[in-house]
């Protein structure tokens, strides 16, 4: 098969068809929303009281739950990629476990970690934290099920970087943590922002974790994708244009992560 320049392309005609009926599967139920959209009434659903306040919270806890991803995922991912203890393929299947989880276990398993009765929720109560049905709830379960994103995309880019400019840091007398510091973050930086960019768009689409862990205060823990799933079954026109809102949200966040992506590869 070839393009229109006449170059090789190197892939059969077949494999076209298949990936056209992929193509659709993908793109018509997005279509089907947009045509479902009652377009007179979309300001208003969109800028409802409930609406703003959830879009505001899911903003705010998608922030502070990708700043904690940040804070412990660079670590977890530079132990996972630059470790040669036999344990790291056990620590690796175990930190990208929530990925295959379905997110209500992952929210069961917080609420018996932090919940009131739970593994350590008991201590936190007797010092009168209350993390389980709280915005910290919010923040935790976004957390769990996002961290997998940034750890792989930066292990990724880890392992693809190579460790040659990190041993010339080293023979030159660098402490480990000016190597870390000055050369091995700069190099992975473009890994860093695209998996911070995925755990960002991973937090803020969150709905089972979240309402199991967290429920649905509204103005407290009930975000965006909760917003949507309780307006469903009163207001299916509120519901349409709310979803229409996260997708163009969450558009703009994969364009903005190619665009890191092309950056760093230029």
């Amino acid at each position: 098969m070839t393009s229109r320049t006449g170059t090789p392309t190197g892939l059969p005609a077949w494999i076209y068809l298949p990936a056209a009926v992929g193509g659709v599967f993908v793109i018509l139920p997005l279509l089907s929303m947009v045509l479902a959209v009652d377009w007179a009434r979309f300001p208003e659903l969109i800028t409802s009281e409930a609406s703003l306040q959830a879009l505001a919270l899911s903003l705010r806890t998608a922030i502070v739950s990708t700043a904690l991803c940040v804070l412990v995922g660079v670590p977890m991912a530079a132990v996972l990629a630059r470790s040669t203890f036999r344990i790291i393929p056990v620590l690796r299947s175990l930190v990208l476990l929530p990925l295959v989880l379905p997110p209500v276990v992952g929210g069961i398993a917080l609420l018996y970690t932090f919940g009131r009765r739970g593994l350590l929720g008991e201590y936190f109560e007797a010092f009168g934290l209350r993390i389980a049905f709280s915005t910290t709830a919010v923040v935790l379960a976004q957390t769990f099920v996002a961290l997998p994103f940034l750890v792989m995309s930066l292990e990724g880019a880890l392992r693809t970087a190579g460790r040659r400019y990190e041993a010339v840091a080293a023979t030159l007398g660098a402490r480990p943590t000016t190597v870390f510091r000055r050369v091995t973050l700069p190099l992975v930086l473009p890994g860093l922002a695209s998996g911070a960019v995925l755990a960002f768009a991973r937090a803020l689409g969150e709905f089972g974790a979240t309402i199991t862990f967290a429920g649905s205060l509204q103005g407290v823990t009930r975000t965006l994708p909760l917003e949507i799933y309780l307006q469903r079954e009163t207001d299916p026109d509120a519901a349409v244009a709310l979803s229409l809102l996260l997708v163009l949200v969450a558009v703009v966040i994969v364009v903005a992560a190619r665009g890191r992506r092309i950056a760093g590869a230029l």
